[in-house]
C-alpha cells in the first residue's frame, strides 16, 4: 500500500489530537508543542533550548494546506504556570477565530512551513526498514497503515 492522498487524523479528545476538526472554510489542526530548532544538535539535558509554539494550520474542505499561524509562546524547558496559561489562550483566541468550528476527524494532504527555523507540517517518511509513514511536525506523531487516523509516538 502507498501514501493515501488525503492522510486520515483522528480526533482524541483530551490527548495530542484534541484539537482537530472543521470550520466553515475547511479544516484545522491546532496545538501547543515545544521543540529544538532544526539546526541545534547539541546536547540539551536541561532543555534550556526548547522553544514553545501555539499553531493553527488551515486547510480547505479537500485537505489542502490554505496557512499556518504559529507564534512563539516561550523559550523554557518546560510550559508550566503562566507560561502554559498564555499558550492555551493563544491557542483558543486562534481558533475562536474559527466560523462554525466543531471539533472531530480530519483529512489533509501533506505540507511543510518553516517558521523560526522549526519544521511544522505532515511529512513524508517513508522507508525501505519502517515502510509507508508520515509524521506530525514537530509534535512527532507517526502515521501507518492502516491509515485510520490513529498514531503513534
Amino acid at each position: 500500500m502507498s501514501l493515501p492522498d488525503l492522510v486520515p487524523i483522528a480526533r482524541e479528545a483530551g490527548y495530542r489530537t484534541d484539537r482537530v476538526g472543521r470550520y466553515a472554510e475547511g479544516q484545522f489542526y491546532a496545538g501547543i508543542h515545544g521543540a529544538h530548532r532544526d539546526d541545534d544538535h547539541a546536547s540539551d539535558p536541561d532543555r534550556e533550548r526548547i522553544r514553545w509554539y501555539a499553531y493553527l494550520h488551515l486547510f480547505d474542505a479537500e485537505g489542502r494546506h490554505r496557512r499556518s499561524d504559529i507564534s512563539l509562546v516561550a523559550t523554557a524547558p518546560y510550559l508550566r504556570g503562566e507560561l502554559g496559561d498564555q499558550a492555551e489562550a493563544h491557542v483558543e483566541g486562534l481558533l475562536d477565530q474559527l466560523p462554525d468550528r466543531r471539533y472531530g476527524d480530519i483529512a489533509i494532504q501533506l505540507f511543510r512551513v518553516v517558521q523560526d527555523g522549526v519544521t511544522f507540517g505532515l511529512i513524508d517518511e517513508s522507508d525501505a526498514e519502517r515502510g509507508d509513514r508520515v509524521e506530525l511536525y514537530p509534535d512527532r506523531l507517526g502515521f501507518t497503515e492502516p491509515w485510520d487516523g490513529l498514531y503513534s509516538t
